[in-house]
């Protein structure tokens, strides 16, 4: 069982969706909670001060390694507000339009992603080294799990903290043991653990 876990009758799991720059919603009312969190807790109190897991995939995956990054005091890099000041300043070059931008979209409409992804993703990759620099999954405050998918290999690809497979299992536990079926994801996952 992992340390984290064996205390706690209850674990917290916060999920993020994806969707590009329809990340600012879930940016927007993770500011709001985390504001009235510092209400009730002070100034310091931070999203990831609050969960177990967070989980996210696309652009989800980029609010969780947000929330999750430590600073120099090993306190959360980034509040919930910054991450909503991130997608307001940087989305229009991240996601550009043009009417190259339309077509593509148009066509993945059609034909999903076989035609590749929508954007070039080079400015993206550029500031989220600017933001993150090296960190690992290693370092992150609290468990992470980021599901991606290989299109080149057509299958899952999972990026997780080592203690989130034991958090899990935990879950899993707490579920059997309140009898509700829980199964597993098993097709051909590669799972991607990064310390801790």
């Amino acid at each position: 069982m992992c340390p984290a876990f064996a205390k706690a009758k209850m674990v917290t799991v916060l999920a993020l969706d994806g969707g590009g720059i329809r990340g600012i919603i879930p940016s927007v009312i993770l500011g709001f909670l985390e504001s009235k969190l510092q209400e009730l807790d002070g100034p310091n109190a931070r999203i990831a001060d609050y969960f177990d897991i967070i989980a996210g995939t696309s652009t989800g995956g980029l609010v969780t390694t947000m929330l999750t990054a430590p600073n120099q005091g090993n306190r959360p890099l980034y509040a919930a507000k910054d991450i909503t000041n991130f997608y307001l300043e940087e989305s229009p070059k991240i996601f550009p339009q043009s009417r190259h931008t339309k077509f593509v979209s148009a066509m993945t409409s059609l034909f999903g992603s076989v035609m590749g992804p929508k954007y070039d993703g080079n400015y993206l990759h550029s500031r989220i080294n600017n933001l993150l620099g090296d960190l690992t999954l290693k370092q992150t405050l609290t468990h992470v799990i980021i599901p991606t998918f290989d299109i080149k290999l057509l299958q899952p690809v999972i990026f997780m903290t080592n203690d989130t497979m034991l958090a899990i299992s935990q879950i899993r536990k707490e579920l059997l043991m309140a009898e509700i079926k829980f199964d597993r994801l098993a097709f051909g996952t590669l799972i991607i653990r990064g310390g801790k």
